[in-house]
């Protein structure tokens, strides 16, 4: 069994990483305490109580963004960090910006003109996008936020899990997401055993861990030992997952994603997140 190094994983994060990124993983990893998380990401807050500013790093606005408030909220729990303050402002946020049938867009009206990856666009009609809906949802029900904005974004989720026959992958990632957290695990536990189906029959994971390009792994849908979907896959495929992640670790100390390299700058955001992450979830499997 490999274990990563992590000594050089803090000399690439020294190295390549964002002040946030090395937050964290002194958080997790170090003696650092929860504060300078929180004000790592408070940094990108904007006054309307949304997160911006290339947070999320393949959106590279200064205005708010469903992805980066997400990805923003989900730093602060991950991190044990969290702030029911920011969270608040994250959540009145959304509600402002709340499609007619509640949740989140999957990017808002501000991405134009600034700089972003390709897939990064809004939809026409600007409808609420299950993924981001799901991720934010998920997050903030594993903290036991209360907000408005939350109950009508669950509801929506309910019934657009009720009614799914066909989704992509960040989809069920989303989805997956939000039934690991929300409060009625007797609910969630029915409407997977119903969506949950559809990761494989769609074929939207990939079993082979040393499969090449942008796929999508078993632990993506089920990263903990006790996600609804590691049902769906025997305990010898989470290992050899987890097996190939730590053994990912390159020459420089850092991991890499899967998914296209659009910008330098996005690049090596991206890699120092990807690197607190993976070892976060390699040490939640008792790997490190």
């Amino acid at each position: 069994m490999s274990t990563p190094d992590i000594d050089a994983a803090a000399q690439f994060l020294a190295a390549s990483g964002r002040v946030l990124e090395r937050r964290r993983f002194d958080r997790l990893f170090g003696t650092g305490g929860p504060e300078p998380v929180r004000d790592a990401v408070a940094a990108y807050r904007n006054p309307d109580g949304g997160f911006g500013h290339a947070l999320e790093p393949d959106g590279r606005c200064p205005g708010s963004q469903p992805l980066a408030t997400e990805f923003g909220l989900h730093a602060l729990h991950d991190s044990d960090a969290w702030d029911d303050a920011l969270a608040q402002g994250a959540c009145a946020w959304l509600d402002a910006h709340a499609p007619a049938a509640g949740g989140a867009v999957f990017v808002g009206p501000a991405m134009a003109g600034w700089p972003h990856a390709p897939w990064l666009v809004p939809e026409d009609g600007q409808p609420a996008s299950l993924i981001t809906t799901g991720l934010l949802a998920g997050t903030l029900h594993a903290r036991g936020v209360r907000h408005p904005w939350l109950d009508r974004a669950t509801e929506l989720l309910w019934a657009r899990i009720g009614e799914l026959t066909a989704a992509g992958p960040y989809d069920m990632r989303a989805v997956c997401h939000f039934l690991d957290h929300v409060p009625d695990q007797d609910r969630a536990a029915k409407a997977f055993a119903q969506a949950g189906p559809l990761i494989l029959g769609q074929g939207l994971v990939t079993l082979d861990p040393d499969a090449p390009g942008e796929v999508h792994s078993p632990l993506d849908f089920a990263p903990l030992p006790g996600s609804l979907a590691r049902a769906l896959f025997e305990p010898a495929v989470i290992d050899a997952h987890l097996d190939h992640l730590a053994t990912a670790q390159r020459d420089d100390g850092g991991w890499m994603f899967n998914w296209l390299a659009w910008s330098p700058a996005a690049e090596l955001d991206w890699r120092g997140a990807v690197t607190v992450n993976t070892l976060h979830l390699l040490r939640r499997n008792g790997r490190v």
